[in-house]
């Protein structure tokens, strides 16, 4: 689904473990995962988020991370196993065209698309993707960088996104992001 890739030694950048100084997976995720849910991490790159919401979800939870690279997703494995989380984890390469998760409909219980929207192709299918795997009352926190999307353009794939169906919750407060927690309508988790 993207029209341009983040290089993979971008990857390792992302993956740092300075950035929980500004920016603490745990923190962010905590409100949101809870133990035994199903999770949809898209864009995961080597896992800054993967690897903490398989630690939220515990192990009867599970997380699908999707992203365009294997060279990432490799990455991401090698470290889950490392930290004895690749149970809970399975990866999956998407295309240009589409994030590959058809046979998940209805069944994700929270989505997490951290700066990945703006490299979108096609942001109405995106969105349209994501949705149909959601569960009723599944949520999505969506957010973008502050220093790489204006404003406007997020506030653009906010309304993309309730074109989907997707209705916004509550803006959320991530250090250099834009950010937005939204939910498919229907019975809460």
């Amino acid at each position: 689904m993207a029209e341009h890739a983040c290089p993979v030694w971008i990857g390792y950048l992302l993956a740092s473990p300075a950035r929980k100084l500004l920016q603490d997976p745990h923190k962010i995720l905590m409100p949101y995962i809870r133990t035994g849910m199903k999770v949809l991490d898209i864009g995961c790159a080597m896992g800054f988020f993967s690897l903490p919401m398989a630690q939220l979800a515990g192990t009867e939870g599970q997380v699908i991370c999707v992203d365009l690279q294997e060279k990432m997703l490799a990455v991401l494995r090698r470290r889950a196993r490392c930290l004895g989380l690749l149970s809970r984890i399975r990866t999956r390469t998407c295309g240009p065209e589409s994030l590959g998760i058809d046979d998940l409909g209805g069944q994700i219980d929270f989505a997490f698309a951290f700066a990945v929207v703006h490299e979108v192709k096609n942001p109405a299918g995106f969105f349209s993707e994501v949705y149909a795997a959601l569960r009723p009352g599944g949520r999505v926190l969506f957010a973008e960088p502050k220093w790489h999307v204006r404003k406007e353009a997020f506030e653009k794939s906010v309304s993309i996104a309730e074109g989907s169906g997707l209705r916004p919750e509550e803006s959320l407060h991530i250090p250099l992001s834009h950010a937005l927690l939204l939910s498919k309508p229907g019975a809460g988790i």
